[in-house]
């Protein structure tokens, strides 16, 4: 970041763009600060000439001298800790120079009192522990001022001071009024400075929560809620076994003809609009969506609490995309189909990598629903033996067939029609439809 210009510091009260907003407040209530003194020291020099007295200008000229000078050193060098230490030193010490100038407590009027801004802008700006130090130094130039006053006044002293009674009053009420108000003023405008960083902070965390909320919600189209959480938590390697899990896959038929009489625009609109509709399907049932790979739809049952006939579940799912399938166009008059297939069994599930992470399943019951979906036929749905066992009393199939698998050699699949009462066979009939 490029360092801005004097002028532009000085525009801007020395405000950095990367000051934290209790630097900035701090900042700004030492300059409000010193230009109400600012301000005070002239009027009440031209309070003083027009009531009579004719009080020396020096002190107050050269009081302005340190308090503009000073605060010009701080816009050039952007120390804010030392201008803040002397501009409040010069707020304590120039009102016992000015008393001890006109003579004593009563002809001062109170002056006094001004000093007090030292430790009530140490507390503003600095803190409650150290504005300590500004107070008992502010306390100890009461105390010897006090004493010299005592020891060392005598009538004649009061006799021979330059200024009447009558104006000693009326600067003892501006005194206070003035002080009064300055603090008055400094505190109000320090609150409500806080409060609105309070309400930016509260606004600030509302759009985190919103942003977490956002996060969460993507992470969770990622991942599983549970491994979601475990990921949260740092954990390093997230692996699971699982000894009962339905995996089916889904690939679109002759996909790769049918995109390539489609713009990428056309092709992306379809496979979105499809997959769009098979998360929900998969959602409503509670089944984990795993992945898309190309054209290829992989979703998961028994992975979570969500369904207990997970089996059944996916069969449905099956049946429900393929049917859906089937009455949908690319927009140039060619019909989707479907090949599904389906496998029972133990996997192994976890989070692999660190960026763009994706949860995935392994082990051989993946390996035979993916093989069985490729050997599969259009519009057909293809289950294992296990998945057979699970549904046959409820699901009406057709006789089985032995495919030859690459790595698993002869297989037996089924191929699944739906539920026995859709299909027109009673539970009491046979289970293998010819």
């Amino acid at each position: 970041m490029t360092d801005p210009g004097f002028i532009e510091r000085l525009r801007s009260g020395g405000i950095r763009p990367d000051d934290s907003a209790d630097e900035r407040l701090n900042k700004s209530l030492l300059m409000l600060a010193t230009g109400l003194v600012c301000v005070a020291s002239i009027l009440w020099l031209a309070v003083y000439w027009s009531l009579g007295p004719r009080l020396s200008a020096t002190l107050p000229f050269a009081y302005q001298l340190l308090l503009a000078g000073n605060l010009l050193f701080y816009i050039h060098s952007g120390n804010f800790p030392l201008f803040r230490n002397t501009q409040l030193g010069l707020f304590l010490f120039a009102p016992f120079v000015a008393q001890w100038a006109i003579g004593n407590f009563i002809t001062a009027s109170g002056i006094l009192l001004w000093g007090l801004l030292a430790p009530i802008g140490a507390i503003l700006c600095i803190g409650a522990r150290e504005a300590l130090a500004w107070f008992f130094a502010y306390a100890f130039l009461i105390v010897l001022t006090g004493g010299f006053d005592f020891y060392l006044a005598d009538a004649n002293t009061y006799r021979d001071v330059p200024v009447p009674v009558a104006t000693s009053v009326v600067f003892f009420a501006l005194n206070f009024l003035a002080i009064s108000a300055i603090v008055f003023l400094l505190l109000r405008f320090a609150i409500e400075q806080k409060q609105l960083i309070a309400r930016r902070l509260a606004h600030a965390h509302t759009l985190l929560e919103q942003e977490q909320e956002r996060s969460e919600r993507l992470l969770l189209n990622v991942l599983p809620g549970p491994v979601a959480q475990r990921l949260k938590q740092n954990e390093k390697n997230i692996a699971d076994g699982f000894a009962d899990v339905s995996v089916m896959f889904a690939d679109i038929v002759n996909f790769t003809q049918v995109a390539a009489g489609m713009t990428p625009s056309q092709v992306f609109s379809m496979l979105n609009r499809v997959f769009s509709r098979f998360d929900e399907q998969a959602e409503a049932r509670g089944l984990e969506k795993i992945k898309t790979i190309g054209d290829a739809y992989m979703v998961a049952g028994g992975l979570n609490e969500n369904t207990a006939d997970f089996t059944a579940a996916i069969a449905d799912l099956a049946l429900e995309m393929r049917d859906w399938l089937r009455n949908q166009t690319t927009g140039t008059g060619v019909l989707l189909d479907l090949r599904i297939g389906i496998g029972t069994g133990p996997v192994v599930a976890g989070v692999v990598g660190k960026k763009k992470f994706i949860y995935d399943l392994w082990g051989d019951t993946v390996n035979l629903a993916s093989r069985i979906t490729t050997e599969g036929t259009p519009g057909m749905i293809q289950v294992d033996t296990t998945t057979w066992q699970r549904l046959h009393d409820r699901y009406a199939f057709r006789e089985p067939q032995t495919l030859y698998l690459k790595g698993k050699g002869d297989t037996v699949v089924y191929r699944l029609i739906g539920p026995k009462e859709e299909a027109g066979v009673s539970t009491d009939d046979v289970d293998i439809l010819l």
